[in-house]
This record gives C-alpha cells, sequence and structure tokens, in this order.
C-alpha cells in the first residue's frame, strides 16, 4: 500500500506549515506562504529544518518504505523511529532517497518518526505492508511551544530525538513545537505573531545569546524588545504559563562587553526585571528562570566552544529545565 506524504492519514507533528508540491511534501518551522516575510536568507534554511517535527500514524504494517527527496548535506541526518513510545531505531538519511524500517511487531503500533532537527526533509511517499491499516494519531497531550536559539535548535545533538526539547517533551508528555532557531533568535515582531497565533498549553522563551553575538539590541532596545514579544504573544494567549530563561553559562561573554555594551550579567538582569514588571501590572503567570539554574558554570567543560552543550550537555540541560521550569510552572 502507498500513500502519498500529505494523505490525512499520516499526522505532521511540530510543524507551522506545510510545502505541498506535486512531487513531495516538506515540513517548515515558519508559514511557508509568507516566508518571504522572515528575513534573512540563514532564518530561511533554519526554519526549513525540521527540528523537533514528527511523522505519526497507527499502523499494523511490519514494513515501512518512505521515499524522500532531500538535498546533499555535510552533516548527518538521522530519523529516530519510536514503536508505542518506545525507541525503536535510528536511520542514517544524508544523502539518501529513501529508508526502511523492517520487523514492526504485529497487530496495530503507534509509530512516531523523529525528524532530523538540521537538515531539510522532504517525504514523497510511505509504502506499508498490503491491505494493513493506516489511521493518524491524534494528540491530545498539552501543546508546548519554544523558542530560542542555536542552543535550543541543538545541531550537536546525536540525533533528533536527543536534543533537549525533545527530551523534556517525552520526559513530561508534550506536544512539542520547537522554534530553536540557530542564530536567528532575535525577537522579531513577526515571530511573536506567529507564536500568538499558534495554539499552545505552555510557552517557553530562552533569549540573549543571538542578541548579545550579534549586537542586535543594545541596552536601550533589549528590555523593550522583550516587553514588545511577550505582549504580542499575550494577545491571543493570555493566560497560559509563559516562562522567560535568561541565557546559560557562556565563560568568554558572561562579563566582557560586546560592541553595543551588552554582556550576559547585564541581560540576566534586564530579562528580570523585564518580568517582574508584568508581574507589577497584574501578568501573574509569566514567569522567569535564570539560565545559570539551567546550565551554570559546573557544566562549563561540557560545553566545547564555551557556547554550545556537547551530547552529555544537552541532556543535563533537558533535566534541569524539567526540574527547574517544567515541573514548577507548566500546570494544568
Amino acid at each position: 500500500m502507498i500513500v502519498k506524504a500529505n494523505d490525512p492519514r499520516i499526522s505532521w507533528q511540530g510543524i507551522i506549515s506545510l510545502e505541498v508540491t506535486e512531487s513531495f511534501v516538506k515540513p517548515w518551522r515558519i508559514p511557508f506562504k509568507d516566508r518571504e516575510l522572515f528575513p534573512p536568507k540563514e532564518m530561511l534554511e533554519r526554519a526549513s529544518a525540521p527540528a523537533g517535527v514528527r511523522l505519526s500514524f497507527h499502523t499494523d504494517s511490519t514494513f515501512i518504505l518512505g521515499k524522500i527527496e532531500n538535498p546533499k548535506s555535510e552533516d548527518p541526518a538521522f530519523l529516530d523511529v519510536f514503536c508505542n513510545g518506545v525507541f525503536f531505531e535510528s536511520i542514517l538519511i544524508s544523502n539518501a532517497n529513501e529508508f526502511q524500517v523492517r520487523n514492526l511487531s504485529g497487530g496495530e503500533n503507534f509509530i512516531e518518526i523523529w525528524l532530523p532537527q538540521f537538515t531539510e526533509f522532504r517525504l514523497k511517499s510511505l509504502t506499508f505492508d498490503k491491505n494493513s491499516s493506516l489511521r493518524p494519531f491524534v494528540d491530545d497531550r498539552p501543546k508546548w511551544i519554544t523558542y530560542g536559539s542555536s542552543i535550543t535548535h541543538c545541531k550537536t545533538a546525536e540525533k533528533p530525538s536527543l536534543t533537549w526539547p525533545s527530551i523534556v517533551s517525552r520526559e513530561h508528555g508534550m506536544n512539542l513545537t520547537c522554534l530553536g532557531y540557530a542564530g536567528n533568535c532575535h525577537l522579531e515582531p513577526n515571530l511573536a505573531m506567529m507564536i500568538r497565533d499558534t495554539p499552545a498549553d505552555f510557552i517557553s522563551i530562552k533569549l540573549g545569546i543571538n542578541v548579545h553575538n550579534h549586537a542586535s539590541m543594545s541596552v536601550r532596545t533589549f528590555m523593550p524588545g522583550v516587553v514588545g514579544f511577550v505582549k504580542i504573544i499575550r494577545e491571543k494567549h493570555p493566560y497560559i504559563p509563559i516562562v522567560v530563561i535568561s541565557p546559560i553559562f557562556s565563560s568568554p561573554r558572561e562579563h566582557t562587553h560586546n560592541i553595543v555594551g551588552l554582556n550576559l550579567e547585564i541581560m540576566r538582569n534586564e530579562i528580570q526585571s523585564c518580568v517582574k514588571k508584568f508581574k507589577t501590572q497584574g501578568d501573574l503567570n509569566l514567569h522567569y528562570v535564570d539560565g545559570l539554574d539551567i546550565f551554570g558554570p559546573e557544566y562549563a567543560h561540557l560545553l566545547p566552544d564555551d557556547l554550545h552543550p556537547n551530547v552529555e550537555g544537552y541532556n543535563i540541560l533537558a533535566h534541569n529545565f524539567l526540574k527547574r521550569v517544567v515541573r514548577p510552572f507548566f500546570k494544568d
């Protein structure tokens, strides 16, 4: 049985939109039709990489063949396959035109395929055993949106299911939409409007490191930028928990000013002060978490470039995020 990638029995989770052509379907983490309104070019490249996106469905097929059309990439790209919530296998798809999942057990299974976090993915079709069943996965778990930089995008995670948002979402039973855009977390109003218009039960916003590295805001404009970003989101998410998280530890940036006078210590103080201002205005479900409580100087040895966690570091970040953010604040 061959089904096209846009078959309604296949659920695309963690997407903002789909690009549907005659030959393939490609997931996007921005609105595809409005992509020209999301400059620069690097932002489009990051948004076309399906971090946190999953293909999900129920089937009693013992075999799945996926036909794909992917650009060549120097980076290794994997699919992580889960069966009934349990890891089944990883499949290397770099420069491949198909993938296969074999030896699935008899009876109906819930299949979830995590797509590569840093490489485009174009699906042409899926093939199942003849006369096998196929139905969509309806996800009734709480919807979690997390916005951030490369530290949220997690290029250096070993596999797509081992990014820290992936680990957190499975551990706490949440339907993840990951809006980590490497090098491109700059509090853009169009991103705030997109988050505003996307259904959510919980939202986390991890801010600061890209603004610091690119000097895209100054002391004068940074806090107003945070205020505006949160205010836009609150227009359609007035009461849900929103947690704003300041930068994790990065030794060269802690006390050294960039060209516009910002360092991470200043930025943490600005973000914390901003959240306090909202609370005094009555927004009691907006919360601040210090990034050092998520990943502090005690983990400096797990930052090979003094900025991005390694594989072990992302696992620690995930479990600290669960402890400091999810369990205290993500409550029904």
